[in-house]
């Protein structure tokens, strides 16, 4: 699909949360708005089969295809195995695009991709920085607790803080190295607190720290290289400018039974160039 959108800039389409194993199938049929496919997390989950059916059908038609783990990728296995399957699958798509015509899939785990000459995506699952007051209460309710194998509130936290040095690394050294670039994070956990990111109904809930984290005094927040943020894992989506005139976008699906009425299967997003936004 040709772009000939700004010089500089990437066409995406958005999604996450798409839960497709709590639908009857792992088909969800959808039309190609934009060239490139950011999945950012809880697609599915990574012990299905199926799960890398749907990933491998949607490089047929996108140059590239960005992905995110989400806590719900490893229910039923480990982080270890999730991730495994996932590098394995990716392993196998560069493999077969060397000899086909299929688009890019791209494991954001710590990882830099440039998509071009000034745009650069950054990636990770991010986790969140539990508080010790919500630790009991968020090891009980949430499901990766429950149900990912030797997974603890202490790896989660842990985790959390490894990517988060990892992005702050990375944002300053691209911002010093090469101040042409302009940067787009993606993530599953939300960086942010900020009221327009929260659904109003869980601003004061005791397990508020399981999903979201304040970064507002992180590098990888504030500085000015970073143009986009989109993440996942809410349930909430959004989309607005903050202060310093990074774009915070979240387009997020649901549970089969309790889907989000404001996600948007046909919304593209413009990242990068001078003047990135809706199209």
């Amino acid at each position: 699909m040709p772009d000939r959108r700004e010089a500089g800039s990437a066409a995406l389409l958005i999604f996450s949360d798409l839960h497709l194993e709590t639908h009857a199938s792992y088909d969800f049929h959808f039309r190609q708005t934009a060239p490139n496919l950011a999945l950012l997390g809880d697609i599915g989950h990574a012990a299905h089969d199926d799960f890398f059916v749907f990933l491998q059908k949607q490089l047929r038609w996108y140059w590239n295809v960005f992905f995110v783990l989400g806590n719900h990728e490893p229910i039923s296995c480990s982080w270890p195995a999730a991730k495994r399957r996932v590098r394995d699958f990716a392993d196998r798509m560069e493999q077969l695009r060397a000899r086909s015509t299929i688009g890019r899939f791209v494991f954001l785990d710590q990882t830099r991709h440039d998509v071009n000459d000034t745009l650069t995506v950054l990636g990770c699952t991010l986790f969140s920085r539990v508080t010790p007051e919500q630790a009991a209460a968020v090891a009980s309710r949430l499901i990766d607790f429950q149900q990912v194998q030797n997974w603890t509130v202490g790896d989660h936290v842990d985790a959390h803080a490894s990517d988060l040095r990892w992005l702050n690394a990375q944002v300053s050294e691209i911002s010093r190295s090469q101040p042409q670039r302009q940067i787009a994070i993606f993530t599953h956990y939300s960086p942010t607190m900020d009221a327009r990111a929260v659904d109003k109904r869980h601003r004061e809930s005791p397990v508020m720290s399981g999903f979201a984290t304040d970064l507002g005094a992180e590098e990888c927040w504030t500085n000015p290289s970073v143009v986009m943020w989109a993440f996942g894992h809410t349930h909430f989506s959004c989309d607005f400018s903050d202060e310093v005139g990074k774009r915070v976008v979240a387009n997020q699906r649901g549970y089969a039974l309790a889907l989000e009425t404001a996600f948007d299967v046909e919304k593209v997003f413009l990242v990068g160039g001078a003047n990135a936004g809706m199209t």
